[in-house]
């Protein structure tokens, strides 16, 4: 189907060097960088909660944004250069979402959160797979990765899917690059390729904008941004498209996707609430609306979709 320094070691980083009287003046974008500096891994593990609770069943796009994935974790180095060595997360998600893109039926699933990074550099987690950073600054980050995809069964829904056949599973390589601003305007671009090695055997690609969000604190923290997904034709045309041979057995018209282009447009939010030292309790939410020759399919049953996450982590 989403970090960092203890809270010591952060407090002792805040306060060094400064008088009262200066902290105190923080307004609310300086409060919330510097949770979110913190806590960035934090945030990477909610969005690993839900990637991964999606992975149970649904092909990628999802509702869920790409940016939620790994939402935050840009500004881990830029407001702590010593980030810890190790950082590992563990816990449990569920989710509620479409049973697959475009499907009018909605299901609760749920699966456990497992997320090792080192550094700012490499990582293995069941959301974003096996990846590395190979280009790192304060501002930027640009890396590549190998995870997964489960494709699409016809038993997801047989009345709507029946002579379609299955999309397999296939493995999926992705380059990633993200980008923040600076410190006083912490708005983060993300873009992503990913190429399928097997089921669609086709590519997409998203761009989108994030930011913290008024309202966060040194115990809650949340973000927000739009996306919109771009889609070669073959891609398009497996999910969504009919061939001749598969209308004859579904009873679906042919339907053939011309060509390139987009695919969906949403916007997306995550939140983290601190409960104690270890403890994370983190809620992805987004809205996804299917665009472009998708939109047409005769496959779809609802082009607006949305999709929530929810788990409990521990991290140390």
């Amino acid at each position: 189907m989403l970090q960092v320094k203890r809270r010591q070691a952060i407090d002792e980083t805040t306060t060094r060097d400064q008088r009262p009287e200066t902290v105190e003046a923080t307004n609310w974008q300086a409060i919330a960088m510097s949770v979110t500096a913190r806590h960035a891994l934090t945030i990477f593990a909610l969005s690993l909660a839900a990637c991964f609770s999606q992975g149970l069943r649904a092909q990628t796009p999802s509702p869920l944004q790409e940016w939620q994935y790994s939402g935050g974790i840009i500004l881990a180095r830029l407001f702590q250069p010593d980030l810890p060595k190790y950082r590992t997360i563990v816990g449990l998600a569920a989710d509620y979402q479409p049973a697959y893109d475009g499907s009018r039926a909605y299901r609760v699933e749920g699966g456990p959160v497992l997320n090792a990074y080192y550094k700012d550099a490499a990582f293995i987690s069941t959301g974003d797979g096996i990846g590395y950073n190979f280009l790192r600054g304060d501002h930027y980050q640009v890396g590549a990765s190998v995870t997964y995809d489960l494709g699409r069964k016809m038993s997801l829904d047989y009345a709507n899917l029946h002579g379609m056949g299955n999309v397999q599973a296939a493995p999926v390589g992705k380059v990633f690059a993200t980008w923040v601003i600076s410190r006083k305007l912490p708005l983060i671009l993300r873009v992503d390729a990913r190429q399928f090695a097997g089921g669609t055997q086709g590519a997409i690609g998203d761009i989108s904008i994030y930011t913290p969000l008024p309202g966060s604190s040194q115990r809650f923290v949340m973000f927000a941004g739009p996306s919109i997904e771009l889609a070669t034709r073959h891609y398009m045309q497996v999910l969504y498209g009919v061939t001749p041979q598969q209308s004859e057995a579904s009873g679906h018209p042919v339907y053939t996707v011309a060509h390139n282009g987009t695919a969906a447009a949403g916007v997306g939010f995550s939140a983290t609430k601190f409960v104690g030292d270890h403890w994370l309790l983190n809620l992805d939410a987004a809205y996804n609306q299917i665009r472009g020759s998708p939109a047409h399919s005769p496959l779809m049953e609802r082009t607006h979709q949305h999709v929530a996450v929810l788990s409990m982590d521990y991290q140390f």
